[in-house]
């Protein structure tokens, strides 16, 4: 086989995972897979509805989207234990789309996200979402829980109004509260306590012979994962009895879902909107940043959930990206919104037992199944018991537990973490985390503009004084400026002794700092003090060469540093003054032709010695 052919059968095994797990699939594998796959569905649909709720859509469209992501992923993905779907977050930035527009506009952001997350895996730029560091993810996760929370409250209360914001939304669930229903509040509440019990039931430890144990413990984890749609079909229950007996309901309720499997079209690059018909270009501008925030965004959950269920295998975020981008493309011609890895169910998954990516072919079938034969009953589902599905899932993604870490190892990063969870509950999750993430860039180009400089008096072996300048930074544009001010008062402050810079923590230089060494150095050599380098690493070399020249004098052990000293300091001893303490003795001035002596009072005599060739 030709390099060339071994080089694209290699490519193709890594873009197509399938091909390395499937030849070793077992009928074990099967039945762990069937199992976990039919477990994440009943996980799946109580949350789709209630996502494509918060989402400001009609709740069939989170269960259009909770389909293709899972087909996709078989082929694709490189995690077992990923489910791709809706999540809240993705709903949270869909609704600030789709506020005051119609579903089109979600339709064209999942699949605007799935075009821009394929470019960014062609050209390798997974990298970016290393540029979103930890303090500014748990702020911006922290932030979006609350406001996604804080949203379900009307719901949770019974109250119908619309809403833009985290502020918006607390303001008129404050000035509506009066017009809260009983029923839903009640509802809403016992649904809240008997999800976070049921939460709990999986680690419940029973006291019973070995022999049932095991079964028992799984039977209460089965409960317990399975928890949002026991809630959801039992609150659906007691309302269709109420409707089925002719006393209305005392909860709002979901209503009519549109039945059948989604059409199977083109994305809308236009639409009708009060009459008006909206091109492609103005459906873009008013999509604005999200069409660049939301797939990186979902390119950071689905990575981070990736390598938390990685089992410390190395993650290939560039994959990850391109099976995100195929999913989000696809769905969007099943009319899905944005889709990303979801934490939540990909735990269950995990949890459930799950040995390949081939269980998220029997989740996406049972979808595809309620889609086709329960959106009927999905329309007595009451509204308060799907937020309170929501407001669970997402108040144990506040992260605060964090903080008291974060602030024993690092304090300054307190800062990046509240200032994003502030400024996206204040101006949108959106702007907030690009701040988020440029004030943690502040904090992190702060030093390579000030870095640190330690100073210090080194006496040698033989006597011989200089000063040593450890630079705790590369020699990069920001902070140049900064290092040749420190360097130059320290040799100011001591005229007669050289200055020596250790490079030991400079690993790199640009044709900025070159060319402010340069001039550095002429300023040591205008005033004749000596300024030496001391174990520059080759690049700095080369880079300072270039725009230094001769003048730069390194040397590379401090032996040679030393050895050096020393030849310069016998050199001096021989053109220099030298200073002659003779006691309280007078002398009379005495020239001859090879020195200068005489008196300058005090008993001080100094010698001007010239060197005879």
């Amino acid at each position: 086989m030709s390099v060339a052919k071994v080089k694209l059968y290699k490519f193709i095994r890594r873009r197509l995972p399938i091909l390395q797990w499937a030849p070793n699939y077992t009928l074990h594998k099967f039945v762990s897979d069937t199992i976990a796959g039919i477990t994440v569905a009943l996980t799946v649909m109580p949350q789709a509805l209630a996502y494509a709720t918060l989402g400001g859509l009609e709740p069939q469209y989170g269960l259009y989207s909770s389909f293709v992501g899972c087909f996709v992923y078989i082929l694709f993905g490189n995690c077992k234990d990923i489910t791709i779907g809706p999540t809240a977050l993705m709903a949270l930035m869909t609704y600030q789309q789709v506020l005051n527009r119609n579903a089109d506009f979600a339709v064209l952001l999942c699949f605007l996200s799935g075009i821009i997350q394929l470019l960014m895996a062609v050209l390798n730029l997974g990298i970016l979402v290393d540029f979103i560091s930890i303090p500014v993810t748990v702020g911006f996760t922290s932030a979006t829980s609350v406001i996604i929370a804080v949203s379900q409250f009307k719901g949770l209360l019974g109250l119908t109004f619309s809403s833009s914001g985290f502020l918006d939304t607390l303001t008129k669930v404050f000035q509506n509260i009066h017009e809260s229903r009983i029923s839903d509040c009640i509802l809403g509440i016992i649904c809240i306590v008997i999800l976070i019990a049921l939460r709990k039931l999986k680690d419940l430890k029973i006291c019973t012979n070995s022999k049932n144990q095991k079964y028992i413990s799984r039977t209460l984890w089965l409960i317990s994962t399975s928890r949002n749609a026991l809630v959801v079909i039992t609150c659906s229950v007691i309302a269709y009895c109420y409707e089925s007996s002719g006393t209305k309901s005392p909860f709002l309720l979901t209503g009519a879902i549109k039945p059948g499997f989604p059409t199977f079209q083109v994305p809308p690059f236009s639409t009708t909107l009060k009459n008006q018909t909206i091109p492609f270009s103005d459906m873009f501008m008013d999509l604005g940043s999200s069409v660049f925030l939301v797939p990186i965004i979902a390119v950071l959950g689905n990575v981070a959930i990736a390598k938390a269920f990685s089992s410390g295998q190395s993650i290939d975020a560039t994959q990850e990206l391109f099976t995100l981008s195929l999913a989000n493309i696809f769905g969007s011609f099943f009319s899905s919104m944005p889709v990303t890895g979801s934490f939540s169910r990909s735990a269950v998954n995990h949890a459930s037992g799950v040995e390949t990516q081939l269980g998220g072919l029997y989740t996406g079938v049972m979808v595809v199944l309620a889609l086709s034969f329960l959106t009927p009953y999905f329309a007595f589902i009451p509204k308060s018991s799907l937020a309170a599905v929501i407001i669970c899932a997402v108040i144990f993604m506040i992260e605060y537990e964090i903080v008291k870490p974060m602030w024993r190892s690092n304090k300054k990063d307190i800062i990046p973490t509240f200032a994003t969870f502030i400024l996206c509950l204040i101006i949108g999750v959106e702007y907030g985390i690009v701040l988020g993430v440029g004030i943690n860039m502040i904090f992190i180009l702060y030093p390579s503009a000030r870095p640190s400089i330690h100073l210090k008096n080194v006496m040698t072996n033989d006597g011989l004084e200089y000063i040593l300048i450890t630079p705790g930074s590369s020699l990069y544009f920001p902070g140049i400026e900064f290092i040749k001010s420190s360097i130059g008062k320290a040799g100011l402050a001591s005229l007669h002794l050289p200055v020596v810079v250790d490079c030991r923590h400079i690993l790199g230089a640009d044709f900025t700092a070159a060319k402010g060494i340069a001039a550095l150095i002429k300023e040591f050599l205008s005033r004749k003090q000596s300024l030496y380098f001391l174990n520059p690493h080759e690049d700095v070399i080369t880079v300072l060469q270039g725009a230094v020249a001769d003048d730069f004098r390194y040397f590379n052990s401090s032996e040679e540093l030393e050895d050096s000293l020393k030849r310069l300091k016998e050199d001096s001893n021989e053109r220099t003054h030298l200073l002659l303490d003779v006691g309280d003795v007078g002398l009379a001035p005495y020239k001859d032709d090879n020195s200068d002596l005489h008196s300058v009072g005090n008993g001080k005599v100094v010698l001007n010695h010239r060197r005879i060739n």
